[in-house]
């Protein structure tokens, strides 16, 4: 008789980045002989993501978790709970080892299912201070990682690891020569990559399309603007848009001088694992819980990057801090390359299915 085969849960959504992590480890799982299953909302960007994959999609319930009151919190308390529900049953039905978790709202059922049936919990925290779900879900955990050393404040010490950030080595495998053919771009002028994250930021993409003269006039952009954010007529010698990149990413990184962006954690790491000199412009806390915030203060206490506060972004304050960055761009390179750290996908795979992390 065949042996049983050896399956493990991924789960989180809501942001791209609750899923990439996942999305790294599924072929490393695959490579060890343990098959991935996926449990996520029926509509979150997860369901995509993981959707191009060749991996089970189980869509459970999900009621979003708020910070404030609103009567739509009672009846999210019934989502959760069918959610439990949902999740209690994909994991009795896979018979699982483990479940690992990069938070976001669809998490917490999952989690507290697990629990339930006595399944062991790892969970990713990337950014400075946990989220709510994974301040809910880190109560039942068996072990957080986390990306920042700042993190281990906040976690109880016999649960909470530093890994730091993910390596991703192919970021590191690009080629000038095709960045240059993808953008039309010269190595005779200064590229800066403008990067909003995966859905685009508004400000950032108006502030720059509205100063295209005058920054083209020093700098030929990369302008990642995110899906449905292409805005025709706009390209130039100088300027092209891309709505969401993936192969090209690397090459386009590899040409670029200095990278301007929010300050999402995967972003924000991946731009120092390459050295790449930062102005940051986090979201803003009336539109978020402030861990970008939190995030882009602590690289810029690091060295790693200059910051600019989504409601003073004006062309003045900009090119004041282009100047600061242009005048230390040295140091800051300096700083990056002192960076010590991180992971790559298999070595966290290769750590959570050993006898290790189950003791």
């Amino acid at each position: 008789m065949e042996p049983k085969k050896r399956k493990v849960v991924l789960t989180g959504g809501g942001t791209v980045g609750h899923v990439m992590l996942n999305k790294l480890l599924i072929p490393g799982f695959i490579n060890r002989g343990i098959e991935p299953v996926y449990l996520g909302s029926k509509k979150g960007i997860e369901k995509e993501i993981i959707g191009a994959t060749s991996i089970k999609y189980y869509n459970i319930s999900s009621g979003k978790l708020r910070r404030y009151l609103s009567s739509e919190n009672f009846k999210d308390v019934f989502k959760v709970m069918k959610g439990i529900s949902d999740a209690r049953k994909v994991l009795k039905k896979e018979n699982v080892e483990f479940v690992f978790s990069k938070g976001g709202f669809v998490s917490v059922p999952v989690v507290l299912a697990a629990k339930s049936l006595g399944i062991p919990v790892y969970i990713h925290e990337s950014d400075i201070t946990p989220g709510l779900a994974n301040r809910i879900a880190g109560k039942f955990a068996t072990k957080i990682f986390v990306t920042f050393k700042r993190t281990l404040e906040y976690i109880p010490s016999d649960k909470a690891e530093y890994i730091g950030p993910v390596i991703r080595d192919e970021l590191k495998r690009g080629y000038s020569k095709i960045g240059y053919e993808l953008t039309g771009f010269t190595p005779d002028k200064p590229v800066m990559i403008v990067m909003g994250g995966s859905l685009g930021a508004r400000s950032i993409n108006q502030f720059i399309r509205n100063n295209l003269d005058e920054l083209t006039q020093e700098w030929q952009i990369i302008h990642l603007c995110g899906r449905g954010n292409y805005q025709e007529g706009l390209d130039r010698d100088n300027y092209k848009q891309f709505e969401f990149v993936k192969k090209e990413l690397p090459h386009l990184i590899t040409i670029s001088d200095i990278a301007v962006g929010r300050s999402g954690s995967n972003a924000i790491y991946e731009f120092l694992l390459n050295e790449k000199p930062m102005i940051l412009i986090p979201l803003p806390r009336s539109q978020s819980r402030g861990d970008q915030v939190e995030n882009a203060e602590y690289f810029k206490e690091k060295g790693y990057a200059e910051v600019i506060q989504d409601e003073a972004l004006d062309m003045e304050i900009f090119q004041e801090t282009l100047a600061r960055i242009d005048s230390n761009k040295e140091a800051i390179v300096d700083c990056m390359c002192k960076f010590e750290g991180g992971f790559k996908p298999q070595e966290l795979v290769d750590f959570l299915i050993s006898k290790e992390a189950h003791q």
